[in-house]
C-alpha cells in the first residue's frame, strides 16, 4: 500500500489528468453495457413469443430497429475513441511520473557519500535506475488501468445480473470464494519469486558492467573465456529463475481460467432454468449471455495482474531503498556559510577512523600552514588515501576533528568546502567529452586561455596539441585512447583549473617519466595562486621538497619531518630512499 501512495505522491501536478484517465476507463466499461442492453431489446421486440404483436406497426418497429442498431454502432465507436484517449492519458502521466522519480533517484545517488558506493554495486544501482523504474512505470500506465477496468466490469456485470435475476446472480457469486483462495495462494508464491528474480537480474547486470569497465584487465590476463563462463553462470541463473517464475504463473493460470470458463456453464444452466420457468425473457437471457464476459474476462486477467503487481512491488522496494535514503555525510542544520576562498590552514586533531570494526586511522594529529606542501608516504593499506579523504568529507572521522582555517569541516557547507579542494587521483576517470570539457569540468564557463594555461602546468599541452582536433578532441569513457600518464596529466590540469585553496595529489605522477614529473613539480611550485598541497607518493623525487613529510604505518604516524630530518632518523623513509637511490645516502 505504501508503494501505491508513493506513486500517487509522484504524480503531483498530474493528479487531475490521471483521475481523468481513470474516469475514462470507467466510462468505457459503462459503454460495454450498451451491446447487451440493445441486444436484449432487439430480441424481445422482434423475437418474442407473440409474433402477431411483434409484427404490428411494422414500420415503427423498423425505425426502432434502425435506432437500436445505430445506438450499438455509435456506442462502440465512442468507446473505441475514449479507450484511445484513456490509454494515451495513462501513458502521458506515467511518463511524467517516472521522469520525476528518475530525476529524484539520480539526485539521491549523486549526493550519496562514499559509504554508499562502498556498499552498493554499480550494476545493482543501474538496475534500479533502468529496469526497476520501467516496472514501476508499467504499474502506473497498465496495471492500474487493468485493475480499474476489471473491478468496474465485475461490479457492472454483477449489478446487472442482480437487476435481471438475483437467483442467477447468486449462482455466479458462488465462484468468488474459490477465486479468492486461488489468487491468495498465487500472490504469496509470486511475491518471493519476483524478489529472487530481481536479485539475479541485478547480479547479471553487475557481471556485465564489471567486465565492460574492466575490459583491459580481462584482456591483459587473457581471461575472456573465464569471464564468459562466469557471465554464463549468472545468465543461466537468471534464465532459470525466470523460467521458475513463469512456471508458477503458468501453473495457476489454468485454475483461474477454469473458474472463468465455468461462468458460461453456470449461466447456461441457471439462466436456462429461469428462462423455462418464465422468470426472464429471451432477450434478458441473451443479455445475460452477452454480459458473462464482463466477469470472466477480468478473472482471466487476474493472474497477470497479480504477477505484474508482485514484480512492481519487488522493484519498488529496491527503488524506495535509495529514494528515501539520506546520506550520512551532509550539511549540518546550522552549517557555516563561507563563500570566501579558504586560506588553507589545515589541522588534524586526534583523528581516528574505522570501517565497521576495522580501525584504519588511529589518533592522527598534525598541522599545516597555508601554502605549505605535505607529502604522505607509507605501505599499501597504511591509511594514506583515507586520511586525505577526510578533507573533502568523503568520510567523517570516527573520533577527532579536521579543521580548515580553524573551522571544523563538519560545520561547513559541503559544496563550498569541496569547491576549494582540487583532487587528482591515481585511478583517473575522464568523461566521454572533449579534452577541453574534461579540464574545465569544475567550471564550464572557464576561458579557453585558462584551459591552455593549466594544461601547460600539468605538462599536458604538448601531447594535446598533437591530437587530431587538439583541445576539441573527444576522448572516451575512462580516457580510452590515451595513455595512463596522459590521463593523469589531464586529471591534474582539471584539479588545478579551479584554482583550489587545497590541492590533493594521490599518486598523480606515478605513470609519468622522471623528466615530466620534474617539470610538473617546478610548475606546481610557481602557481599563480596560493594553495596548500597534499601529495601521496612513493617516489622520493615527488616528496623530498615537501615542507613536511608524514609516514603512516598501520594507521598511525610513524615519522614526521623534512627530507633531511627523516633521512637522519633512518626509519622507513630512509629505507625507501636507499632503495630508490641505489644505496647512496646523499642528503641533497
Amino acid at each position: 500500500m505504501y508503494q501505491l501512495k508513493w506513486l500517487w505522491k509522484n504524480l503531483k501536478g498530474y493528479h487531475a489528468i490521471y483521475i481523468l484517465a481513470i474516469a475514462l476507463s470507467i466510462t468505457c466499461n459503462l459503454l460495454q453495457l450498451a451491446i447487451p442492453i440493445f441486444s436484449q431489446h432487439i430480441v424481445d421486440l422482434f423475437l418474442g413469443k407473440d409474433l402477431s404483436v411483434n409484427l404490428a406497426n411494422l414500420e415503427t418497429k423498423r425505425d426502432l430497429l434502425i435506432a437500436l442498431v445505430a445506438g450499438m454502432i455509435g456506442s462502440t465507436m465512442l468507446r473505441a475513441l475514449l479507450t484511445y484517449v484513456s490509454h494515451m492519458t495513462y501513458e502521458y502521466t506515467s511518463q511524467k511520473m517516472i521522469y520525476s522519480i528518475r530525476t529524484h533517484l539520480f539526485r539521491k545517488v549523486l549526493y550519496q557519500d562514499m559509504a554508499f558506493y562502498d556498499k552498493y554495486r554499480t550494476g545493482d544501482i543501474m538496475t534500479r535506475l533502468t529496469g526497476d523504474l520501467e516496472d514501476i512505470r508499467h504499474m502506473a500506465s497498465s496495471i492500474v488501468r487493468m485493475v480499474v477496468e476489471s473491478i468496474t466490469m465485475i461490479l457492472i456485470g454483477m449489478a446487472y445480473f442482480l437487476y435481471l435475476d438475483p437467483i442467477v446472480a447468486f449462482y455466479l457469486f458462488l465462484m468468488a470464494p474459490i477465486i479468492f483462495i486461488v489468487t491468495r495462494s498465487f500472490r504469496k508464491k509470486m511475491k518471493q519469486m519476483h524478489k529472487e528474480l530481481r536479485e539475479t537480474k541485478a547480479a547479471l547486470n553487475t557481471a556485465a558492467q564489471e567486465n565492460i569497465s574492466g575490459n583491459k584487465v580481462v584482456k591483459a590476463f587473457a581471461r575472456e573465456q573465464y569471464e564468459m563462463e562466469r557471465f554464463d553462470e549468472k545468465n543461466k541463473a537468471f534464465r532459470q529463475k525466470h523460467i521458475e517464475t513463469t512456471l508458477v504463473h503458468v501453473k495457476y493460470v489454468p485454475y483461474i481460467d477454469t473458474c472463468a470458463n465455468l461462468l458460461p456453464v453456470i449461466l447456461l444452466v441457471a439462466g436456462g432454468i429461469s428462462l423455462i420457468n418464465g422468470r426472464i425473457t429471451m432477450g434478458e437471457y441473451v443479455a445475460f449471455n452477452g454480459m458473462t464476459w464482463t466477469i470472466s474476462n477480468p478473472m482471466k486477467k487476474l493472474a497477470d495482474i497479480i504477477n505484474q503487481y508482485q514484480r512492481f512491488q519487488a522493484s519498488a522496494k529496491k527503488v524506495l531503498e535509495i529514494y528515501d535514503m539520506e546520506p550520512e555525510i551532509c550539511d549540518a542544520p546550522d552549517a557555516i556559510e563561507h563563500p570566501e576562498v579558504f586560506k588553507g590552514n589545515i589541522t588534524f586533531d586526534q583523528v581516528s577512523f574505522s570501517y565497521g570494526n576495522v580501525e584504519v586511522l588511529k589518533d592522527i594529529s598534525f598541522s599545516v600552514k597555508a601554502g605549505e606542501t605535505v607529502a604522505i608516504m607509507g605501505e599499501t593499506g597504511s591509511g594514506k588515501t583515507t586520511l586525505i579523504n577526510m578533507l573533502p568529507r568523503f568520510y567523517d572521522p570516527t573520533k577527532g576533528r579536521v579543521l580548515i582555517d580553524g573551522m571544523n569541516v563538519k560545520d561547513l557547507k559541503i559544496r563550498q568546502l569541496r569547491k576549494n579542494i582540487g583532487m587528482a587521483m591515481q585511478d583517473v576517470l575522464l568523461f566521454s567529452d572533449s579534452v577541453d570539457g574534461n579540464i574545465s569540468y569544475g567550471d564550464s564557463d572557464m576561458p579557453e586561455a585558462d584551459v591552455h594555461t593549466y594544461a601547460e602546468y600539468a605538462a599536458a599541452s604538448e601531447f594535446i596539441e598533437k591530437m587530431p582536433e587538439q583541445y576539441k578532441t573527444i576522448i572516451g569513457e575512462r580516457g580510452v585512447g590515451i595513455s595512463g600518464g596522459q590521463k593523469q596529466r589531464i586529471s591534474l590540469a582539471r584539479a588545478l583549473a579551479i584554482k583550489p585553496s587545497i590541492l590533493i595529489l594521490d599518486d598523480t605522477t606515478s605513470a609519468v617519466d622522471m623528466e615530466t614529473e620534474s617539470y610538473i613539480q617546478n610548475k606546481l611550485s610557481g602557481l599563480d595562486f596560493e594553495c596548500t598541497k597534499f601529495i601521496i607518493a612513493q617516489r622520493i623525487s615527488s616528496t623530498k621538497d615537501a615542507d613536511k613529510i608524514i609516514i603512516l604505518d598501520d594507521g598511525k604516524i610513524a615519522e614526521m619531518g623534512t627530507h633531511q630530518e627523516l633521512l637522519a632518523n633512518k626509519g622507513y623513509y630512509y629505507q625507501v630512499y636507499m632503495l630508490q637511490n641505489g644505496g647512496e645516502a646523499s642528503h641533497g
